[in-house]
Protein backbone atom coordinates (compact mmCIF):
# COMPACT_ATOMS: atom_id res chain seq x y z
CA UNK A 1 0.00 0.00 0.00
CA UNK A 2 1.61 3.34 -0.94
CA UNK A 3 1.85 5.76 2.30
CA UNK A 4 -0.37 8.85 2.45
CA UNK A 5 -0.70 11.60 4.74
CA UNK A 6 -2.54 11.19 8.20
CA UNK A 7 -4.03 14.22 9.85
CA UNK A 8 -5.46 14.58 13.18
CA UNK A 9 -7.47 17.07 14.17
CA UNK A 10 -8.14 17.22 18.00
CA UNK A 11 -7.99 13.73 18.77
CA UNK A 12 -8.97 12.33 21.81
CA UNK A 13 -8.93 8.63 23.28
CA UNK A 14 -10.50 7.82 26.52
CA UNK A 15 -10.00 4.82 29.40
CA UNK A 16 -13.27 4.77 30.63
CA UNK A 17 -13.31 8.55 32.04
CA UNK A 18 -9.63 9.03 32.06
CA UNK A 19 -8.15 11.00 28.81
CA UNK A 20 -5.13 8.94 27.48
CA UNK A 21 -4.95 11.26 24.39
CA UNK A 22 -6.35 14.68 24.33
CA UNK A 23 -7.13 16.93 21.57
CA UNK A 24 -4.45 16.02 19.63
CA UNK A 25 -3.64 18.15 16.19
CA UNK A 26 -0.86 17.21 13.57
CA UNK A 27 -0.20 15.41 10.46
CA UNK A 28 2.44 12.83 9.35
CA UNK A 29 3.81 12.66 5.84
CA UNK A 30 5.33 10.15 3.79
CA UNK A 31 8.86 10.17 3.91
CA UNK A 32 9.80 11.73 7.05
CA UNK A 33 10.16 10.70 10.41
CA UNK A 34 8.33 12.45 13.43
CA UNK A 35 9.62 12.70 16.60
CA UNK A 36 6.98 12.74 19.37
CA UNK A 37 8.25 13.85 22.62
CA UNK A 38 6.34 14.06 26.32
CA UNK A 39 6.84 13.33 29.81
CA UNK A 40 5.66 9.63 30.92
CA UNK A 41 1.25 9.17 30.41
CA UNK A 42 1.76 12.33 27.91
CA UNK A 43 -0.17 9.82 25.56
CA UNK A 44 2.39 9.48 22.98
CA UNK A 45 1.82 5.21 23.14
CA UNK A 46 -1.96 6.24 22.70
CA UNK A 47 -1.31 8.11 19.72
CA UNK A 48 0.83 5.51 17.82
CA UNK A 49 -2.10 2.93 18.47
CA UNK A 50 -4.50 5.05 17.32
CA UNK A 51 -2.53 5.57 14.19
CA UNK A 52 -1.57 1.78 14.24
CA UNK A 53 -5.74 1.28 14.33
CA UNK A 54 -5.78 -0.81 17.42
CA UNK A 55 -7.34 1.91 19.37
CA UNK A 56 -10.34 4.66 17.67
CA UNK A 57 -10.21 8.04 18.54
CA UNK A 58 -13.05 9.03 20.85
CA UNK A 59 -13.49 12.63 19.64
CA UNK A 60 -11.84 14.45 16.68
CA UNK A 61 -11.50 14.03 13.17
CA UNK A 62 -8.71 11.49 11.77
CA UNK A 63 -7.78 11.42 7.67
CA UNK A 64 -5.91 8.91 5.72
CA UNK A 65 -5.32 6.19 8.29
CA UNK A 66 -4.49 2.65 6.60
CA UNK A 67 -7.61 0.34 6.29
CA UNK A 68 -5.34 -2.79 5.97
CA UNK A 69 -3.20 -3.57 8.80
CA UNK A 70 -0.58 -5.59 6.28
CA UNK A 71 0.41 -1.80 5.30
CA UNK A 72 1.67 -0.97 8.99
CA UNK A 73 4.93 -1.51 10.89
CA UNK A 74 4.41 -1.69 14.62
CA UNK A 75 7.24 -1.86 17.19
CA UNK A 76 6.40 -1.72 20.61
CA UNK A 77 8.11 -0.47 23.97
CA UNK A 78 9.62 -3.94 24.68
CA UNK A 79 10.84 -4.55 21.36
CA UNK A 80 8.36 -7.06 19.72
CA UNK A 81 10.80 -9.67 19.80
CA UNK A 82 9.47 -12.92 20.37
CA UNK A 83 12.49 -13.85 22.64
CA UNK A 84 11.92 -17.50 22.40
CA UNK A 85 12.99 -18.03 18.98
CA UNK A 86 15.91 -17.28 16.78
CA UNK A 87 16.82 -13.69 15.42
CA UNK A 88 16.29 -16.23 11.85
CA UNK A 89 13.31 -17.73 13.19
CA UNK A 90 12.04 -14.08 14.52
CA UNK A 91 12.36 -12.97 10.59
CA UNK A 92 10.74 -16.67 9.22
CA UNK A 93 7.54 -15.72 11.23
CA UNK A 94 6.99 -12.21 10.13
CA UNK A 95 7.55 -13.52 6.72
CA UNK A 96 4.67 -16.22 6.79
CA UNK A 97 2.24 -13.40 8.43
CA UNK A 98 2.70 -10.89 6.23
CA UNK A 99 2.84 -13.76 3.29
CA UNK A 100 6.21 -12.00 1.95
CA UNK A 101 7.87 -14.16 -0.83
CA UNK A 102 10.45 -16.11 1.08
CA UNK A 103 13.33 -15.15 -1.52
CA UNK A 104 12.13 -11.41 -1.49
CA UNK A 105 12.30 -11.80 2.30
CA UNK A 106 15.38 -13.15 2.10
CA UNK A 107 17.28 -10.62 0.55
CA UNK A 108 15.23 -7.56 2.81
CA UNK A 109 16.35 -9.21 5.77
CA UNK A 110 20.30 -9.60 4.68
CA UNK A 111 19.91 -6.21 4.22
CA UNK A 112 18.79 -5.04 7.14
CA UNK A 113 20.74 -7.40 9.22
CA UNK A 114 23.89 -6.01 7.97
CA UNK A 115 22.84 -2.58 8.48
CA UNK A 116 22.32 -3.35 11.88
CA UNK A 117 25.26 -5.43 13.05
CA UNK A 118 22.99 -8.00 13.42
CA UNK A 119 24.29 -10.47 10.28
CA UNK A 120 25.94 -12.71 13.12
CA UNK A 121 23.36 -13.85 15.25
CA UNK A 122 20.82 -15.04 13.00
CA UNK A 123 20.94 -18.71 14.99
CA UNK A 124 20.95 -16.49 18.28
CA UNK A 125 18.05 -16.70 20.78
CA UNK A 126 15.92 -13.20 20.75
CA UNK A 127 15.70 -13.60 24.82
CA UNK A 128 20.04 -13.77 24.65
CA UNK A 129 20.18 -10.33 22.49
CA UNK A 130 21.43 -6.98 24.64
CA UNK A 131 18.57 -4.81 24.67
CA UNK A 132 20.57 -2.79 21.92
CA UNK A 133 20.61 -5.89 19.41
CA UNK A 134 17.04 -6.79 20.28
CA UNK A 135 15.35 -2.51 19.39
CA UNK A 136 17.48 -3.32 16.22
CA UNK A 137 15.48 -6.68 15.24
CA UNK A 138 12.27 -5.22 16.68
CA UNK A 139 12.69 -2.58 13.77
CA UNK A 140 13.86 -4.84 10.85
CA UNK A 141 10.75 -6.90 11.92
CA UNK A 142 8.60 -3.87 11.36
CA UNK A 143 10.02 -2.89 8.45
CA UNK A 144 11.10 -6.49 6.83
CA UNK A 145 7.21 -6.10 4.54
CA UNK A 146 8.28 -2.38 3.36
CA UNK A 147 4.92 -0.96 5.19
CA UNK A 148 3.32 2.66 4.06
CA UNK A 149 3.10 3.19 7.66
CA UNK A 150 5.94 2.84 10.62
CA UNK A 151 5.26 3.28 14.30
CA UNK A 152 8.13 2.77 16.67
CA UNK A 153 7.31 2.88 20.42
CA UNK A 154 10.94 4.58 22.15
CA UNK A 155 12.70 2.34 19.41
CA UNK A 156 15.76 4.09 20.72
CA UNK A 157 15.23 4.00 24.88
CA UNK A 158 18.36 2.74 26.81
CA UNK A 159 20.37 1.87 23.78
CA UNK A 160 24.03 2.44 23.58
CA UNK A 161 25.38 5.72 21.48
CA UNK A 162 26.93 2.80 18.39
CA UNK A 163 23.13 1.15 18.14
CA UNK A 164 21.62 4.04 18.29
CA UNK A 165 23.06 5.18 15.17
CA UNK A 166 22.99 1.67 13.87
CA UNK A 167 18.89 2.16 14.56
CA UNK A 168 18.66 5.47 13.03
CA UNK A 169 20.02 4.36 9.90
CA UNK A 170 17.30 1.81 9.65
CA UNK A 171 14.66 4.38 10.75
CA UNK A 172 15.95 6.55 7.97
CA UNK A 173 16.17 4.23 5.42
CA UNK A 174 12.61 3.20 6.07
CA UNK A 175 11.23 7.44 5.41
CA UNK A 176 13.69 7.01 2.25
CA UNK A 177 11.55 3.82 0.80
CA UNK A 178 8.72 6.39 1.51
CA UNK A 179 7.00 5.14 4.64
CA UNK A 180 5.59 7.80 7.05
CA UNK A 181 7.59 6.95 10.20
CA UNK A 182 6.45 8.18 13.57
Amino acid sequence: MLPTTIRLDGASVFFGKLPALDGFTGAFTPGTVTALIGGDGAGKSTLLRLLAGRLAAHSGTTTGLPVDRTSVGYQPADSGVWRNLSVAENIEFVTCAYGIDPQQSRARAEELLALAGLDQVTSRLAGRLSGGMRQKLGVILATLHRPGLVLLDEPTSGVDPISRAELWSLIAGAAADGATVV
